[in-house]
């Protein structure tokens, strides 16, 4: 075991402050990373809200590093390979979920980067605002080339989130999707279906943001708070992906759903949903989930990006200016993701 130096909440929705965590060793099987870059996720602010005092909290999920040292058993990795980490950093291997290469939905909960609790070693997780991080090969990813390695780290999280649900509902040539929210998921949602060859539409209630994503690349966008536009969407949509966190009503989605359309939600917002059953018969419609990916989306999603120059349009900070990155992410204040320079 080893100290290393982060970035910890230690109150309830506390300011991140410098903390001494401690890191295990390499094992046979381990790859150390020495991290250069985090990303900030929304996430982050929900876990900073419920930090505890007695357990000090360091988020960051969406991490690209340098390796420093490896395992005897490792292969894939050597010192000063550019790696990435993303929100999970073990599982069961074993279950049906894992051996598909969905370690996400591991039936026995995968081991989360941070906040997940202790590790199969019986140490507690610390994330990517610190300076390395200690975790199998299996859960580490090559960074590409010819992608600026701060704008690789959001693929990590907002970037697998948004590609993995539009490879597995089969969006390519002839689709038709339309995207909600305009965020850190949506900016990325807009790229990766742009790619994909599908005809690509932006929902928004910004008239700001509507120009933002025709410059981005969308075909069109559209503002869901006109009523007018919304109507003459009807029976547009392959698919709508749903990134918005802040509570919204889905009819209105729904409605602009084709015959067999699907509404998948990757946007966390709280609360019930109000769904009324002919929404959803009329049509054969149907709603859906999605959350994150496994190893095998992940490295699938990085081949992907790399191939169609996609990163994330980001705000790089240092680690002094990372409170204010947050309180500004909470305000919405963010076009699309902050970064932290970990090595500043």
């Amino acid at each position: 075991m080893h100290d290393i130096t982060a970035l910890a909440a230690t109150q309830p929705g506390g300011p991140l402050r410098p903390w001494t965590a401690t890191r295990r060793d390499p094992g046979r099987h381990d790859v150390a990373v020495r991290i250069l870059y985090c990303g900030i996720c929304a996430s982050d602010l929900s876990a900073i809200a419920h930090a505890q005092g007695d357990a000090p909290l360091v988020p960051g999920h969406e991490i690209v590093g340098e390796v420093t040292a490896v395992g005897d058993d490792v292969s894939r990795f050597v010192p000063g390979d550019l790696v990435a980490i993303g929100n999970i950093v073990d599982s069961c291997r074993e279950c049906p979920a894992c051996l598909a290469g969905r370690e996400n939905w591991c039936y026995s909960y995968p081991t989360l980067t941070y906040g997940g609790g202790a590790d199969r070693h019986g140490n507690p997780t610390y994330g990517g605002f610190s300076a390395e991080y200690v975790l199998d090969q299996h859960f580490v990813y090559t960074v590409p080339q010819g992608l600026d390695p701060a704008a690789v780290a959001p693929l990590l999280c907002a970037g697998v989130t948004t590609y993995a649900p539009l490879r597995r509902l089969g969006v390519g040539p002839g689709s038709t999707v339309g995207i909600v929210g305009l965020g850190g998921l949506g900016h990325l949602a807009l790229k990766i279906t742009r790619a994909l060859g599908a005809e690509t539409v932006q929902f928004t209630t910004s008239p700001g943001k509507a120009e933002a994503a025709l410059a981005l690349g969308a075909h069109d966008a559209v503002l869901s708070t006109d009523e007018k536009q919304m109507a003459a969407q009807a029976h547009r949509f392959d698919l709508v992906l749903d990134t918005a966190g802040a509570p919204h009503a889905l009819a209105p989605y729904l409605s602009t759903l084709a015959i067999d359309g699907t509404l998948c939600l990757v946007g966390l917002q709280e609360g019930p949903l109000d769904v009324t059953p002919l929404d959803l018969v009329v049509g054969a419609k149907s709603i859906a989930g999605s959350g994150s990916g496994g190893t095998v989306e992940t490295a699938e999603m990085l081949e992907f990006c790399a191939e169609h120059a996609i990163s994330a349009d980001i705000e790089l900070v240092t680690t002094g200016g990372i409170n204010e990155a947050l309180a500004r992410l909470a305000a919405s204040d963010v076009r699309y993701r902050f970064v932290v320079d970990m090595t500043s």
